[in-house]
């Protein structure tokens, strides 16, 4: 192990007796809060495990079974992001427990779009000073993530880092592993002339765009924490700290009980880069931008910030995070499904044929 790092899950009284504590904590590494550190997430961590595993952290590796009772011919799904500049939107509210979720949120929703259902994540924190209650509020938000995706947090590394991070300062990444039925993967190649699409909202600006959000309505407009967004009815920070929403379970019940043709991830490049990677170039999607109503933080930045509405389609989500593509016939059970997980789904438009010279997806008005 790096002497640099201090294993979150993996180190022990061993390793710490051998490397000492004075003159490494001189240079910045505290190993005797790494371990009590490790104390106090391990229980956080055994929260997200599934009832059937009788395992526990604290090896070199994460262990995960996988029950070939339940899948007969598996393929798994990997995924691997970070949150982005939103962790600046942290530090400057001093509030670390949602950007966690964040994290599990863009790595979980991206293997979903395969149609792949997550079973394990590990994260990576580092930071240039170890904090145990700011780190215990990210691995506390972490558990979080996976427990609304119905994934176990199996392991994990927070490295310290003296003179390599500002005061406050800290990045992360996560690491999501799901599976899927090879016959039973969606990648768009399925999708025909008629389908329908869906939209599922968002629960917020999500976890893209952050640093045109920073530069508005930190920058520009010079807002505090606690200052109130009047159309949003929510303090600066509230807002732009609400977590990614995790699709996960509700999109699960879609696939278990009727056919999907594709799905979409809606983060940066907003739809028209997003849709394009799994409608077939023969396709277009068209889209009716009134099926659904721009939540207040967008109409907030557009006017404030003065970005154009094409600008704001291709940076934001504008309100819808996720979308199905379905056969026309399942439409209505797919909604239904979806609005009975909880879910707030839009009528956004259907699938046509492409033209030469037509945009893969073509925006309308009904």
């Amino acid at each position: 192990m790096d002497q640099e790092h201090s294993g979150r899950f993996q180190l022990t009284d061993k390793t710490r007796k051998q490397q000492g504590g004075g003159r490494y904590r001189e240079a910045g590494v505290d190993l005797d809060m790494a371990n009590e550190l490790v104390k106090r997430i391990r229980p956080v961590a055994r929260t997200t495990f599934p009832p059937q595993w009788q395992g526990d952290i604290g090896g070199f590796g994460g262990l995960y079974p996988l029950d070939r009772d339940q899948w007969k011919d598996p393929v798994l799904v990997s995924s691997t992001d970070g949150v982005g500049t939103k962790l600046k939107v942290a530090w400057w509210a001093g509030r670390h427990d949602t950007v966690g979720i964040d994290l599990v949120a863009m790595c979980v929703n991206d293997i979903l779009v395969q149609g792949a259902e997550p079973l394990f994540f590990l994260d990576y924190l580092s930071l240039g000073k170890m904090d145990l209650e700011t780190v215990e509020a990210l691995v506390g938000g972490i558990a979080e993530g996976c427990r609304q995706a119905g994934c176990a947090l199996v392991g994990g590394e927070t490295a310290e880092m003296p003179g390599f991070y500002g005061p406050g300062e800290y990045d992360m990444a996560g690491f999501a592993v799901g599976v899927a039925e090879r016959d039973r993967i969606v990648d768009g190649s399925s999708i025909r002339e008629g389908d329908r699409v869906l939209g599922l909202a968002s629960s917020g600006l999500h976890s893209n765009g952050y640093s045109l959000v920073r530069k508005i309505v930190m920058e520009e407009l010079g807002l505090k924490p606690e200052d109130v967004i009047e159309e949003c009815g929510r303090t600066a920070a509230e807002e732009l700290l609400e977590p990614t929403r995790i699709y996960v379970r509700s999109v699960v019940e879609v696939l278990k009980k009727v056919p999907v043709s594709g799905m979409v991830h809606i983060t940066g490049g907003g739809f028209d880069d997003n849709l394009p990677r799994v409608v077939p170039p023969a396709f277009q999607a068209v889209l009716d931008e009134t099926a659904w109503e721009i939540p207040p933080i967008f109409r907030f930045l557009s006017r404030e910030g003065s970005v154009s509405r094409e600008e704001m389609l291709h940076v934001f989500n504008n309100g819808v995070g996720y979308v199905l593509v379905v056969p026309r016939e399942a439409a209505a059970d797919a909604a239904e499904i979806l609005l009975e997980g909880g879910e707030t789904v839009y009528a956004l438009g259907k699938i046509a044929r492409r033209r030469e010279g037509d945009a893969p997806v073509r925006w309308k008005r009904s």
